[in-house]
Formats: C-alpha cells, structure tokens, sequence
C-alpha cells in the first residue's frame, strides 16, 4: 500500500465515518484513480470503522505539520 497527498486528496469529502466496503464504493463513485482503490482493498477487513483518513494512512499530514504561520497572512 503506498499513499501520496494527491492519492489521499480523493479521500478528503469521503462520508466518515465509513467501512473499508463504503470507501471502496465511494471511491469507484467519485472517480478516484485505481491506485486509491488498490490501496483500500490492501486494508485488512475486520469490520473497522474508519474515522478520518489518518485511521487508513497514520502518517497523513495535518495542518500542524506545515510550517507557515496563520496569522501573518
């Protein structure tokens, strides 16, 4: 499973919290590339409720790990 900002992009209006069959679904629906599919199939399927896209990809950059100040903008 490899993720990348612009795979994880198509990720962001996803109904969350969602299952592994409703991202796929989504996914195929919105017309992600098939990359974005391969990648949640690679999930294990337990019957998880996946939360946000850091539940799928831990590593998914947040606001915070951008280095640019709000305020001065």
């Amino acid at each position: 499973m490899f993720w990348t900002l612009e795979l994880a992009s198509y990720l962001e209006d996803a109904p969350w919290p969602a299952t592994k069959d409703e991202l796929i679904d989504y996914s195929i629906r919105s017309g992600a590339p098939i990359e974005v599919v391969e990648n949640l199939q690679e999930l294990e399927d337990e019957g998880d409720v996946y939360e946000t896209i850091e539940d799928i990809w831990p590593d998914y950059p947040t606001q915070e790990d951008f280095l640019f100040n709000e305020d001065e903008y």
